[in-house]
């Protein structure tokens, strides 16, 4: 068997072509999931228990944990679930994989659902051409979808095919006989083929076929179905070095509970096997022990028991990981993780007044993120290298899809406070905060026009004169000063609020934008600059005049409750 230079560079392509499969399908996933998704998945992974039963689905259904992780990858990346949901599906996707261990043992069945991936793009590739957006995003997520099963089975065609030619591994009967060493050996030897052939399900036909042969024994192939349960954790931290760090945390908390699992086993290796033994032979089974007939069963039931037990001892232990993941893989940047919220992810709190006060914190965090949406397109506006303005752009895409979510989920948290008991003030303030959260979403939409529009003119390459320009960063000043009163007086206890400076904020907003339309037309009779400029730099004015009418607007609603 030969491996040339070429099959190492199909290897490197493989491995590219999974990676934008699972780009792919992570950003098809956040335009397509809307809040019916977002809703079904976190009543599945409410609990932990939840999370669990819906991981080992998922796994059983696919017969791949490998594929479930990668998915719940996709799902933290698309802020679908949070780290401890994401915690208890990964232990659900652990005892799931035994479904086809036992399917394997017992029937020698195994689905591949790459088979469908290449009908599954043909299905879905004329809606790309859609005119409607949904369509189009739920065919990206498809072929996405396929295409990280495709990639997949790439990387296995592009490495020596060792599932087929099992005689390779021969040599590997010599090194039996070596005590702790040899199971450590034949950990790391499930560990290795799992990921190279990308599927502890091969790598379990792999290790029953070598039992068959007579290669290995029991407590052999029992040591690589451990390596198998690391193995599989590879591929998901692979497809999460390209994603947002909570993606990256769920894939290094899948590797520390099946590492975890995996030590507490093998300090009890010895006792452990004679209680399966012990337990097959009372079932009037054959002892793996004994004859090489008995291995596939009695591998299936040291898969599922080990995987059981991990998840009872660990279950309670999943907020302990995932702190231990957060300090592994720390913030890069203060935005990094800023889809999730921050002070009302927890539920309802004792008290319906109490919740209204974790729901005011929210209020003025999103506000401040709404703030950060007009740095992006400032920043977007005076950016001049091309790098630079996908950079932004994309920001305030993102931001404004943040917003969109954390609308949503403020409004849906103050309906539930609205069931509790609530003082008439606390009514009032309750009323207020869902006319705050409006407003706050309109400023960041009016922020998003502002920027598609900025980004039309540099993608035409329309050239503002430096008086344009000095126009725009002077209406961004006004807007931005704004913004900041907004967020001290989101700030106070909704008391002692600023009035009259948001309201002197507004005129000169108003003021400015009525001197710049007044010199706008005069401007372009004159010809000063040409009319594609004229109507962009418009556009971008009036985008930022209504942000300054919603910024208002906040102050406006509270002094309407309070005063």
């Amino acid at each position: 068997m030969h491996y040339t230079f070429i099959d190492f560079l199909a290897l490197l392509g493989s491995l590219g072509f999974f990676l934008f499969g699972m780009k792919s399908m992570s950003e098809a996933l956040q335009k397509v999931a809307g809040d019916k998704l977002r809703a079904i998945l976190g009543a599945m992974t409410s609990s932990r228990l939840k999370g669990i039963f819906t991981g080992f689905m998922i796994t059983a259904l696919v017969q791949s944990s490998t594929a479930t992780t990668v998915m719940l990858v996709s799902f933290v990346n698309a802020g679908l679930i949070n780290l401890i949901q994401a915690i208890g599906v990964v232990m659900g996707a652990n005892i799931g994989t035994t479904v086809t261990a036992w399917l394997i043992s017992l029937l020698g069945f195994k689905f591949s659902i790459s088979v469908i991936s290449l009908p599954l793009i043909g299905i879905s590739f004329p809606f790309l051409f859609s005119q409607y957006k949904k369509r189009k995003s739920v065919a990206e997520l498809v072929i996405g979808f396929a295409m990280v099963f495709l990639g997949l089975d790439f990387l296995q065609e592009s490495l020596p095919n060792i599932e087929e030619h099992p005689e390779i591994l021969r040599f590997l009967s010599s090194y039996t006989d070596m005590g702790i060493w040899s199971v450590l050996l034949f950990l790391g030897i499930g560990t290795i083929l799992t990921f190279i052939i990308q599927s502890s399900s091969a790598t379990m036909a792999l290790t029953l076929v070598m039992c068959h042969n007579g290669w290995i024994s029991f407590d052999m192939a029992a040591a690589m179905v451990l390596g198998e349960n690391i193995g599989t954790t590879i591929t998901a931290n692979i497809a999460a070095s390209v994603a947002n760090v909570s993606a990256r945390r769920t894939a290094r908390a899948h590797l520390i509970f099946n590492l975890t699992g995996v030590i507490w086993v093998l300090m009890i290796f010895n006792p452990f096997l004679g209680g399966i033994d012990d337990f097959l032979i009372r079932a009037g089974l054959v002892s793996p022990f004994v004859s090489a007939q008995g291995i596939p069963v009695a591998l299936s039931v040291f898969h599922t028991v080990f995987n059981v037990l991990n998840v009872i001892l660990l279950l309670g232990f999943a907020p302990m990981i995932a702190k231990v993941v957060i300090r592994l893989v720390p913030l890069k940047t203060e935005d990094e993780e800023e889809f999730r919220l921050k002070y009302i992810n927890t539920g309802i709190l004792s008290t319906a007044e109490l919740s209204l006060f974790q729901a005011k914190k929210e209020i003025s965090l999103y506000a401040r993120r709404a703030r950060k949406m007009t740095d992006y397109t400032r920043s977007l506006f005076n950016s001049i290298k091309e790098s630079d303005v996908e950079f932004y752009f994309a920001k305030v895409e993102k931001y404004e899809e943040i917003s969109d979510r954390m609308e949503v989920e403020i409004a849906t948290y103050l309906t539930k406070v609205s069931g509790g008991h609530l003082s008439p003030h606390g009514s009032q303030r309750l009323q207020t905060m869902l006319k705050l959260i409006d407003n706050i979403e309109s400023i960041a939409d009016s922020c998003q026009n502002s920027a598609r529009a900025i980004y039309r003119q540099k993608q035409k390459n329309i050239v503002f004169t430096q008086a344009l320009r000095d126009n725009v960063n002077k209406m961004f000043d006004l807007v931005e000063k704004a913004l900041e009163i907004m967020i001290d007086n989101l700030d106070e206890d909704y008391h002692n609020v600023k009035v009259d400076s948001a309201i002197e904020m507004e005129y000169k907003i108003n003021k400015f934008r009525n001197k710049l339309k007044k010199e706008h037309i005069k401007k372009l009779k004159e010809k000063d600059y040409k009319y594609d400029a004229g109507v962009i730099y418009n556009d971008i004015v009036s985008h930022c005049e209504r942000m300054g009418d919603h910024i208002v607007n906040v102050t406006e609603s509270i002094i309407e409750r309070f005063e």
